[in-house]
C-alpha cells in the first residue's frame, strides 16, 4: 500500500529550515514563559538569564530544567501561561504523591496536537479508509484522546471503545471489521491470546495495523503480537507533561521514532552531570515545547534513557529520530499504561496506623497483563484470630491504594516481623516481569 506523508513541508524539511523554525519558536516560548509563568520568571531571575540572551539553538542549554517535582509543587494551575478561561481541556498523569501532574490546552493547542498525531498515524501506515478501534482508557490519560483526534483528522472511522471488556472488544472488532488497533502492547497480546483461546476464525479479524503506546515492549513481544494478530505494530511516545502522544512515533520501517521537530526541541543529557551529550550518545531525554500556549515547558527532564539520530530515514522523512526507551533514571514503573511510583504506595501505607511501615511491591505478568502485589505487615497480632477484621483491613488498604494509583493491586497481609528490614536503601520493588 502507498504510505502517506501527512505534512511533507514539515516532515521532510531540510535541517536549515527546521533549525530556523525551531529558533524562532524557541525565542517566542522563552518570552511567553518569562512573561506569563511566575515559576519560570523566578528561575530566570535567580540565574540572571533574560529572554534576549537566547540567540541560537545552542543557547537552549542555558535554560533551567523543569522536573516532575516542579509540576507537583505548582499543582494544579500555577504553570499555566494563559487565563483559565482560555483553557478548553485538562489532562494529566500520575505524580509521586496521589496528585496528578496537570496540563492544560487551548483550542490552538488541541489543533496542533491533532496535527502531530496525524503525522504519527500516517507514518505508521494509517489512512482515511481505516476503521480504528481505540482500547485506551479515556479520561485524564492523554493516550485515548490523542489518537482519537489524530485519527479523525486524517478522516478515519473512530470506534472509541476505551479499555477493558475484552469480549465486547472482540465482538465489535469482528462486527465492525476494525482495521487498526490502538492499545497498550500488553493488552494487545492479551486480546490475541483470548482470540486464540476462544477458537475465533482468524479470517473474521481484519486488523492490519496497531499503534502501541502507554508502555514499552520488547521486539520479541512485538513480533509475537504481529504474528498472532497478523498485523504491523508500531510504537509512539509522548508524555502528558509535554502534551501527550505525538512527540514521536515509528514509521512503517520501524527504524526509530520520528520526532515532531517543529513543535519540540530534543536534547540528550548525562543524568549525573546534566551536561548535553553529542548526537548518538545514550542518556536522558530532555524536551522543550515550542508551540504550546496554555502549558509551555522548558527543558523537561523525562527521566527516560534513549539516544537520537538525525540521519534522514528511508521512508522519506528527514525528522530526527529517537531510539526506543532503554530504561529510566528514577524508580517509576509503567503498569498497564499507568505511571506508578513506589512512593505513592508508601504514602498510603504510612498513613494507616494498623500496618507497619514495611512493605514489598511485587510486579508480575499474568495473561500478558502487568499485575502489582503489595505485601504489608499488620501491626496487631491478635488479628490472626479474627478473619473478618483481617479482610476488612485488606480491603481498606486495597481501596486506598487504588484511589491513588487508579489501578487495582493485590494486597497480601503478613504477620509482624515477616518482611525484611534494611539498613540504608532496601530493595522494596521486586520486578518479575519478562523484560
Amino acid at each position: 500500500m502507498e504510505h502517506i506523508i501527512w505534512n511533507r513541508e514539515m516532515e521532510c524539511a531540510d535541517r536549515e529550515t527546521k533549525n530556523a523554525i525551531q529558533l524562532e519558536r524557541l525565542k517566542n516560548t522563552v518570552e511567553l514563559c518569562y512573561n506569563k509563568v511566575p515559576f519560570y520568571k523566578q528561575k530566570f531571575d535567580e540565574i540572571g538569564l533574560r529572554p534576549d540572551h537566547i540567540k541560537t539553538l545552542a543557547d537552549v542549554k542555558h535554560l533551567p530544567f523543569t522536573t516532575a517535582d516542579d509540576l507537583r509543587n505548582n499543582y494544579p494551575f500555577k504553570l499555566f501561561a494563559v487565563p483559565k478561561k482560555d483553557v478548553v481541556r485538562i489532562h494529566g498523569s500520575s505524580g509521586t504523591t496521589g496528585k496528578p501532574k496537570i496540563v492544560g490546552y487551548t483550542r490552538g493547542d488541541l489543533d496542533r496536537w491533532s496535527e502531530i498525531m496525524a503525522r504519527v498515524i500516517c507514518a505508521a501506515g494509517g489512512t482515511s479508509e481505516d476503521i480504528v478501534q481505540i482500547a485506551f482508557g479515556y479520561g485524564l490519560f492523554t493516550g485515548g484522546f490523542g489518537l482519537h483526534y489524530g485519527m479523525e483528522k486524517i478522516g478515519a472511522m473512530v470506534v472509541p471503545l476505551s479499555s477493558g471488556n475484552t469480549d465486547r472488544q472482540i465482538m465489535l472488532m469482528q462486527d465492525f471489521e476494525s482495521t487498526v488497533l490502538i492499545a497498550t502492547p500488553s493488552y494487545a497480546l492479551y486480546l490475541a491470546d483470548e482470540i486464540e483461546k476462544k477458537g475465533i476464525d482468524k479470517d473474521t479479524i481484519k486488523l492490519r495495523l496497531a499503534l502501541f503506546g502507554g508502555e514499552g515492549h520488547t521486539e520479541e513481544m512485538r513480533a509475537k503480537i504481529e504474528a498472532q494478530l497478523g498485523l504491523l505494530a508500531t510504537e509512539n511516545y509522548g508524555l502528558s507533561e509535554l502534551g501527550g502522544p505525538g512527540y514521536s512515533g515509528e514509521c512503517y520501517l520501524k527504524t526509530g521514532l520520528h520526532i515532531a521537530e517543529d513543535q519540540y526541541i530534543s536534547e540528550i543529557i548525562d543524568p549525573d552531570t546534566l551536561e548535553p551529550l553529542p548526537m548518538g550518545e545514550k542518556g536522558e531525554l530532555v524536551i522543550t515545547s515550542l508551540v504550546r500556549e496554555a502549558f509551555p515547558m522548558l527543558r523537561y527532564r523525562t527521566r527516560d534513557i534513549t539516544w537520537l539520530n538525525d540521519e534522514p530515514c528511508d521512508c522519506g522523512r528527514t525528522s530526527m529520530r529517537m531510539a526506543k526507551v532503554q530504561g529510566r533514571t528514577d524508580d517509576m514503573m509503567v503498569i498497564r499504561g499507568v505511571n506508578v511510583f513506589p512512593s505513592q504506595i508508601e504514602s498510603v501505607i504510612m498513613a494507616m496506623k494498623e500496618i507497619e511501615p514495611f512493605y514489598e511491591i511485587i510486579v508480575t505478568t499474568e495473561d500478558y497483563l502487568d499485575r502489582i502485589e503489595v505485601r504489608v505487615e499488620f501491626s496487631d497480632a491478635s488479628l490472626l484470630d479474627d478473619y473478618n477484621k483481617l479482610e476488612q483491613l485488606r480491603n481498606r488498604i486495597r481501596h486506598n491504594i487504588k484511589s491513588v494509583l487508579n489501578i487495582d493491586a493485590k494486597i497480601t497481609l503478613v504477620t509482624p516481623g515477616t518482611l525484611p528490614r534494611y539498613e540504608g536503601k532496601g530493595k522494596k520493588v521486586i520486578d518479575k516481569r519478562n523484560k
